[in-house]
């Protein structure tokens, strides 16, 4: 049995309820943290894709979305599923990119801090057109934000479960490892499986089918396919 110890770099469901219009954040606060990002991206009038895309516009784009720039087939697929820039997908791509991209080329490892990620948010939103995902909302005002118990990852999770349940995942993904079309799940990293199921079954990863999907898994059940697919041969 295996178990899935990694915890820091994972629990990114966990939004605190204070991030929301109020406020957002500091945009003055954010421009600051942009550093961790200009080495990639450029932002502003003159901002033109570089090893990232310009981030001008960023909410209430489609992921994968900017003309002239050369996507990584993951990004292309959640942007065809529907994925769209906005404050949750946003938070939770920052803190994590792989919460919502599992093979994104973004080598960024994630803001952790909530306060910080809340004003870099603010500073991106100062360069798109008043989204109408985050209106100028009360004080009182909170967002339901999707919430992640991190005790699912201390769940041991069981291979032959894994085997047993992982007919229906194979219907469509090759137990080989191949990529025709829908991306390879084989070998793929517990943490990574976990955290992307759990995104699925609350809707901050777009694709209907394994929204569906997903919704149908207790936790126990995600961790044993965890399991058996990162072995799977």
């Amino acid at each position: 049995m295996n178990r899935i110890f990694t915890l820091t770099a994972f629990v990114f469901f966990s939004v605190p309820m204070s991030l929301h219009a109020e406020i957002i954040g500091d945009p003055d606060k954010g421009a600051k943290l942009w550093k961790d990002c200009k080495s990639c991206h450029q932002i502003g009038p003159d901002a033109v894709n570089r090893v990232g895309p310009q981030l001008n516009g960023l909410f209430g784009r489609r992921a994968a979305s900017v003309e002239g720039f050369k996507y990584s087939k993951s990004m292309t697929r959640a942007g065809k599923d529907g994925l769209t820039w906005r404050l949750e997908t946003l938070d939770a791509y920052i803190h994590n990119p792989k919460a919502l991209v599992s093979g994104t080329r973004m080598s960024y490892r994630g803001m952790k801090d909530d306060a910080d990620r809340a004003d870099l948010i603010a500073f991106l939103r100062a360069n798109s057109d008043n989204p109408a995902d985050i209106p100028e909302a009360e004080p009182t005002a909170q967002p339901d934000y999707p919430h992640l118990d991190p005790a699912v990852f201390d769940i041991e999770g069981d291979p032959a479960y894994g085997e047993y349940l992982s007919s229906e995942c194979t219907t469509c993904h090759q137990r080989d490892g191949s990529d025709q079309g829908i991306p390879s799940i084989t070998n793929w990293p517990q943490e990574d499986f976990v955290i992307a199921m759990h995104a699925y079954k609350q809707k901050l990863r777009p694709h209907p089918v394994m929204q569906m999907m997903a919704s149908r898994l207790s936790d126990e059940e995600i961790a044993a396919l965890a399991v058996y697919f990162e072995a799977l041969e």
